[in-house]
């Protein structure tokens, strides 16, 4: 599953007022860390879409806008780290990945062109 995961700088429940009341549907899963969005996952056109509140983090972190990034999920950890294999040589410095509440096995990193990915096991 391709899931797009939308970062804000503090203005995250504004932006999910917006898109509540344009695409008509409702932001589920929050997820609060020191008043600010951790975590929220909204549909939009039957498509999940993650958002919070951590651009500034992401930037610092990968050295991108941090604007968006692309989490693909897997079934399995030996899956995940099978397709990771193919960016290791050319990615940057990715997170460790580890456990989450949400996920198994998860991590981000930049490849060669300055995507960030996500990738996790759900």
């Amino acid at each position: 599953m391709l899931i797009p995961h939308l970062h804000f700088d503090g203005d995250c429940a504004e932006a999910i007022d917006l898109y509540e009341k344009a695409f008509n549907t409702k932001a589920e899963d929050y997820d609060y860390r020191d008043s600010k969005i951790a975590h929220a996952s909204i549909k939009i056109h039957d498509q999940t879409v993650w958002l919070n509140d951590s651009r500034e983090h992401i930037k610092n972190k990968f050295g991108v806008d941090g604007s968006a990034h692309i989490v693909i999920t897997f079934e399995t950890p030996e899956e995940l780290l099978a397709c990771y294999e193919n960016f290791v040589t050319d990615a940057n410095a990715p997170l460790p990945f580890h456990e989450t509440p949400y996920s198994g096995l998860a991590g981000n990193f930049t490849d060669k062109f300055g995507v960030l990915w996500g990738f996790m096991v759900i």
